[in-house]
């Protein structure tokens, strides 16, 4: 098969599937509110949970430090790019989330694939939760090690994996929210079962920290569990984009030296560094958005448990409602974007096969009318 006949194929069984990814521009900022065109949408697709990436202390921080610093890094961290907002922010960080350090990584997906790859080799193992995200399943599948995958949020299967033999070290990974399902992690009984096999455990927390856990500090310190590697991620409850691994003194030098991600990359520009402290501020002072958000959550999840669709069992900002069909989850999101509500339909292979859904993610910038617009759009287009 030509390169050419291979990319038409694979292309005819996204669209034959009813899963053919396509995006769409709006002209305008990614919060409330979204606008493409003439159109304005109420916007429940966005994953702004705090919506700080319209506070104005977050964007005059940005701004102030594109004046002081310019708007690159000019290089990696390892060359020139690192300046003293990268290491202001790395030390807020870890002193904040309670580890002796912090690396800066340019994305979640780049911090995930790194840490993998570099500490993972031929005689290792990686025990991944099955629904964990794509940047972390790949990793591993990547990596040298074995991955084998234990049964979502079941400990059991989790202690029936580790209770077999292994000749190098054993890395358990999962995420503290689920990005599709929105549901938490048991970590606790992760973290007993892992230790208690000398391994080490891997937390993802992209959509925890900021909205789980004393002063946001996420679902590790909710939960009273602080793993070996905790991966937080600044693209969420943050507003902006980038992230960070919180970690031991040996751990954050081994990685200097050898994941590649961080040393090839070129570093996040020092503006958006400097604009990340004024953002971690408003999360460490901000339980009034975290309250507003779980009042949010709460109204929603009241109104939609009338609806004929399943809903997740979440009680976090993720709020997903399952179809099943590829083809009716698309022509829910089209009616629903016909009313004018930006909601996103989920479908394989990002979720399994017959787990298509609408993904529908609240905010502290939403407005206790918005919700009961969703829900009175939702009712009009299920019953």
């Amino acid at each position: 098969m030509s390169w050419q006949n291979r990319i038409e194929h694979g292309l005819q069984q996204r669209r034959e599937a009813a899963a053919y990814r396509t995006r769409q521009m709006n002209d305008g900022a990614s919060g409330r509110w979204l606008q493409l065109g003439a159109r304005r949408y109420l916007n429940f697709s966005s994953n702004d949970y705090l919506g700080l990436s319209q506070d104005a202390a977050v964007i005059a921080a940005w701004q102030q430090g594109a004046a002081r610093y310019g708007v690159g890094s000019g290089g990696s961290g390892h060359v020139t790019g690192y300046s003293q907002p990268h290491a202001q922010l790395e030390q807020q960080l870890a002193d904040w989330l309670g580890y002796p350090r912090a690396l800066l990584f340019i994305s979640g997906y780049a911090a995930n694939q790194g840490v993998l790859a570099a500490l993972a080799s031929a005689d290792d193992r990686i025990l991944a939760d099955k629904l964990s995200h794509a940047s972390l399943l790949e990793a591993a599948a990547h990596s040298e090690a074995q991955l084998r995958r234990f049964a979502h949020n079941q400990p059991d299967s989790l202690q029936n994996l580790l209770q077999k033999p292994s000749v190098g070290q054993t890395l358990v990974v999962t995420e503290g929210v689920f990005s599709m399902d929105g549901d938490s992690a048991p970590l606790q009984a992760l973290q007993q079962h892992t230790a208690a096999a000398g391994g080490w455990l891997l937390v993802d927390d992209a959509h925890g920290i900021g909205v789980r856990g004393e002063a946001g500090r996420g679902s590790c310190w909710e939960q009273d569990v602080k793993p070996e590697l905790l991966v937080v991620t600044f693209g969420k409850a943050f507003g902006l984009s980038g992230a960070a691994v919180l970690c031991q003194e040996p751990v954050a030098e081994y990685l200097l030296q050898y994941a590649r991600h961080l040393i090839y990359s070129t570093a996040m520009p020092p503006a958006q560094a400097f604009a990340l402290q004024t953002a971690l501020v408003r999360i460490q002072q901000g339980d009034d958005l975290r309250q507003q958000l779980q009042q949010r959550i709460e109204q929603f999840r009241r109104g939609a448990a009338a609806l004929p669709l399943q809903l997740g069992a979440s009680e976090t900002a993720i709020q997903p409602l399952l179809v099943g069909d590829n083809q009716q989850t698309l022509a829910l999101a089209e009616q629903l974007r016909a009313a004018g509500l930006w909601v996103t339909a989920i479908r394989p292979p990002t979720v399994p096969p017959g787990g298509a859904r609408l993904r529908l993610t609240l905010s502290a910038a939403h407005q206790s009318d918005d919700i009961d617009r969703l829900l009175e759009v939702l009712y009009g287009l299920c019953h």
